[in-house]
């Protein structure tokens, strides 16, 4: 007998770790334009500890999000954040029209962000707007329009 399974509805959020939480808010906030809907720090006995870390919640239209953690403990940062490897292959990728792919292409140049820390490419079905996150190490993220 096959069964018909309920989806999930949308992605609520996808979270990271950030060593830097107010230079991670500048960069997705301010350069990448997403709005800082929910911030909060709290302390939670976790894996036999008692953790103490922040979080921050970008906002995204569908009403899913990017989360961000920074650890109070320096031990914690090491443990929970693990090196990310320099390839643009682990990315973010974001759905953008082409208006709001300029505007974000606008805004990381009056920052300053150059090649190859930023980059276009041009797949045939879609054009991308890759965007490495100083704050992050070596991930990136990605403004996708068809």
């Amino acid at each position: 007998m096959v069964t018909t399974r309920q989806l999930p509805s949308r992605l609520h959020h996808t979270a990271y770790t950030t060593k830097d939480m107010e230079k991670t808010r500048a960069f997705y906030e301010e350069v990448i334009g997403l709005p800082l809907v929910a911030t909060w720090s709290e302390a939670d006995e976790l894996f036999g500890k008692v953790r103490t870390y922040c979080h921050c919640f970008f906002g995204l239209a569908d009403g899913g999000a990017l989360a961000f953690f920074q650890f109070a403990d320096t031990d914690d940062e090491r443990t929970f954040s693990p090196p990310i490897a320099e390839t643009p292959f682990h990315h973010i990728a974001l759905k953008v029209d082409h208006a709001t792919q300029e505007a974000i292409a606008q805004r990381l140049q009056a920052a300053g962000y150059t090649a190859p820390d930023t980059f276009v490419l041009e797949h045939g079905y879609c054009r991308s707007l890759y965007i490495k996150d100083p704050k992050r190490d070596a991930s990136r993220i990605h403004a996708r329009c068809a």
